[in-house]
């Protein structure tokens, strides 16, 4: 599967995260105006904020399966990363919701019971909501997607928010309507938790950030190349879901040109291989004849 089929198959996991709170909210607003669940009512209008979200990861994902043009010779995969970007906003503004109802309700004390029944909608929608985290979130791992990954961290989210309104309705039938806003408080800390590691996620890699361990990984792998004396410099990035690879090596300085380019074909192999990463960039340079000797004996 290439990496524009892949992305094609992450749509699949956008539209059912679409269709999922299109169903949801539907069920929750009309159950929590039913049975006078404010709590309920609430989560309804938190799944439509969400179908925002999840729109949001579908457009970065239609984006990015565009073809390399004159103002993107590297494509268009960055815009899974915009679209991760936008979904942690909107994570931080639900979570930042969640809190400030949450105090409000502590200032505000016990209001009307709703009926049981409203909990058992909101378990069913929780229940609903970590199947769709589960599928979402392995078909972002199979695919390598940050964007569907950052929608399954969000499915993940709101299947807490649905058992933190099913606790504070079941909380206040046993008279005990605190349980309501320390539950709201508990979800509205983990929707902001996880909304700021998907915005670090994406900003670092926008701004070309790279983990060192994984740079460390890919060098040494390029080193055990049979050809490879010495590594002048090496640079990585994120492009969406992928990485780009820049890497000056040096080798000995007897070889001919395509001998060079050999060694060069199997720096892309084992790139390709061992790490998955298509794209590398290898400049070849001679190694300094009066370097040359002392590394001679290095291990290729």
């Amino acid at each position: 599967m290439d990496q524009y089929q892949e992305i094609k198959q992450g749509e699949k996991g956008a539209w059912i995260s679409i269709g999922a709170y299109l169903a949801l909210s539907a069920l929750k607003l009309t159950s929590g105006y039913w049975f006078a669940s404010g709590a309920l009512v609430a989560d309804g209008f938190n799944n439509l904020t969400d179908i925002v979200a999840s729109l949001a990861v579908l457009i970065g994902l239609r984006i990015s399966q565009k073809p390399p043009d004159e103002d993107h010779p590297y494509g268009h995969f960055r815009a899974e990363t915009i679209a991760a970007l936008i979904a942690s906003f909107i994570m931080a503004t639900v979570g930042i919701q969640v809190l400030i109802s949450a105090v409000k309700s502590l200032y505000k004390g016990a209001g009307e019971a709703p009926e049981l029944t409203s909990a058992w909608v909101a378990l069913f929608a929780a229940a609903c909501m970590a199947g769709v985290y589960i599928y979402n979130r392995r078909l972002a791992v199979r695919i390598n997607n940050q964007a569907l990954l950052a929608a399954a961290k969000d499915n993940l989210s709101d299947a807490l928010v649905s058992v933190g309104a099913a606790i504070g309705i079941i909380g206040s039938q046993l008279g005990l309507p605190w349980l309501d806003p320390v539950a709201a408080v508990a979800v509205g800390v983990i929707i902001c938790k996880t909304a700021w590691e998907i915005f670090y996620s994406s900003t670092h890699a926008l701004t070309d950030g790279f983990d060192e361990n994984r740079l460390s990984s890919l060098r040494s792998t390029i080193e055990r190349t049979q050809g490879v004396k010495s590594i002048k410099d090496i640079k990585a990035r994120i492009h969406g879901s992928h990485v780009l690879i820049d890497v000056i090596v040096q080798v000995s300085p007897d070889l001919t040109l395509i001998e060079s380019h050999r060694i060069s074909d199997e720096i892309e192999h084992r790139m390709e291989k061992k790490h998955n990463i298509m794209s590398v960039h290898v400049h070849v340079e001679p190694l300094d004849e009066e370097h040359y000797p002392a590394l001679d004996g290095h291990k290729s």
